[in-house]
C-alpha cells in the first residue's frame, strides 16, 4: 500500500492543546512563539506557559525564524529530535496518512524495529498504544469529513473504516453522539433534562439514550437551562423528569452520602486527551484526592498539569466524572466550575461518610 508520510500542519486548537500537554508527539511537526519574548520553543519546552494570545505557531524553525523569532536556549528546538520521539513521529505519520488501518506488526517492520520495543516505545511517548492513537485519529478525521459536508456513508469510508459498525463503536466512546447527529454539531439529537433542589443548590441533570450529558449546579433555573441550550445549540431539548429519574435519584442519593459511586452511563465529547484524564478521574475511590500532577503522571504526562486542570475546568458532568476530588500540589482546592464553597462541601461529605453503601 503506498503511502504518503507528510503530516499536515494541525489546526490552532491542537497546536496550543500540544503546547499546555508538552506533548512530545508534536516535536519537529509544530513550533510556537511567544511573541512578548520573541522566543521560539518546542512543544515540549520545560519553560512556562504563556497566554494564548501571545502565542503563534510555524511549521519549522525556519519559519519562526523569518517572522523574526530566536530559538529557545532552554529547549534548543533547532536541534535533532530525541530518537524514541523521532521514531514515534514516523509512526504517527503513517497512521494518519493510511487509507486503512495498519497493522502493528506491519509499522515495526517499516519503522525496521520490533513489534514489542515498537509498542512499548510508542505508548510511553504518547500515552496511547498504536492502536487506540489511530481510532482516535480515524475518529477525528471522520468529524472533520463530514463538517465539509459528505454524507455519513461516504465519510466513514473515506476515514478510513472498514463498516459503519465500526464507525457506531467508535461513536460511543470518541464522538460522544451518534455520527450523523455530529455532522450538525448535534442537530436532530434529543436531549432530556430536569432541574431539582440538591444538598448543593438547583442541580441540572441532562441526558440523551446512550447517556447523561451535562451534571451542573446553580442558583438561577433560567440561567442552567440557558447554558444547556448553548452548549447544545442544534439539539432537541426539552423537559422530562420521568425519563431522567433513575440518574437523578442516584446523583441525589450520592449528594445525601448513600451512593459512594456513581457509575452512570456518559455521551460527552472531547478531544483524546481530556476523554484520559476524566477516566482517570473516575478511578479515584470515593472520599479520596489526587493532586493534579498525580493525574497528570497518571496518565503518563507529567508535565502535563496545566492541561489536566484544564480538562477539569471544562468537565461537564460534575459528581458522575468527579473532577472535585483533584486538588492542587499544596493541597489547596485549586478551581472548581460550580465553586469552591460547593468543591469544599463535596471532599467534606465524602469524607464524612467513608463507609456509604453502593445501592
Amino acid at each position: 500500500m503506498e503511502m504518503n508520510v507528510k503530516l499536515d500542519f494541525p489546526d490552532e486548537e491542537t497546536c496550543w492543546q500540544a503546547v499546555l500537554a508538552r506533548d512530545a508527539r508534536y516535536n519537529g511537526v509544530i513550533y510556537f512563539a511567544v511573541r512578548s519574548t520573541g522566543v521560539y520553543c518546542r512543544p515540549t519546552c520545560p519553560s512556562r506557559r504563556p497566554r494564548r494570545d501571545r502565542v503563534a505557531f510555524f511549521a519549522s524553525p525556519e519559519a519562526a525564524e523569518a517572522a523574526g523569532f530566536r530559538p529557545c536556549k532552554r529547549c534548543h528546538p533547532r536541534d535533532a529530535v530525541e530518537p524514541r520521539v523521532a521514531l514515534v513521529q514516523e509512526a504517527v505519520r503513517l497512521i494518519e496518512a493510511a487509507e486503512e488501518s495498519v497493522r502493528l506488526d506491519d509499522l515495526a517492520k517499516r519503522l525496521n524495529v520490533s513489534p514489542y520495543y515498537f509498542h512499548r516505545t510508542f505508548k510511553a511517548v504518547t500515552g496511547l498504544t498504536p492502536r487506540q492513537y489511530a481510532a482516535s485519529q480515524r475518529a477525528q478525521r471522520f468529524k472533520v469529513i463530514v463538517r465539509e459536508g459528505l454524507d455519513v456513508s461516504g465519510a466513514l469510508y473515506e476515514a478510513g473504516y472498514s463498516s459503519s459498525s465500526r464507525l457506531y463503536e467508535d461513536a460511543s466512546g470518541r464522538l460522544g453522539m451518534t455520527p450523523a447527529s455530529y455532522r450538525f454539531g448535534g442537530k436532530n439529537m434529543s436531549i432530556h433534562y430536569t432541574i431539582v433542589d440538591s444538598p448543593l443548590g438547583r442541580l441540572l441533570v441532562a441526558g440523551t439514550e446512550r447517556g447523561i450529558c451535562q451534571v451542573s449546579f446553580g442558583e438561577d433555573d433560567a440561567r442552567l437551562v440557558g447554558e444547556l441550550h448553548k452548549e447544545f445549540s442544534a439539539a432537541q431539548i426539552r423537559r422530562d423528569e420521568a425519563a431522567l429519574a433513575a440518574w437523578v435519584s442516584a446523583i441525589v442519593n450520592y449528594l445525601q452520602g448513600q451512593r459512594p459511586s456513581l457509575d452512570l452511563p456518559l455521551d460527552v465529547q472531547a478531544t483524546a486527551f481530556k476523554m484520559r484524564v476524566w477516566e482517570e478521574l473516575r478511578h479515584i475511590p470515593y472520599g479520596q484526592t489526587r493532586t493534579y500532577s498525580q493525574v497528570a503522571q497518571a496518565i503518563g504526562h507529567p508535565k502535563a498539569v496545566r492541561a489536566v486542570a484544564n480538562a477539569c475546568a471544562t468537565n461537564p458532568a460534575a459528581l458522575v466524572t468527579p473532577c472535585h476530588r483533584v486538588l492542587r500540589k499544596d493541597g489547596s482546592l485549586g478551581g472548581y466550575r460550580w465553586g469552591l464553597e460547593r468543591k469544599q462541601k463535596l471532599l467534606q461529605m465524602e469524607k464524612s461518610h467513608p463507609a456509604a453503601d453502593d445501592n
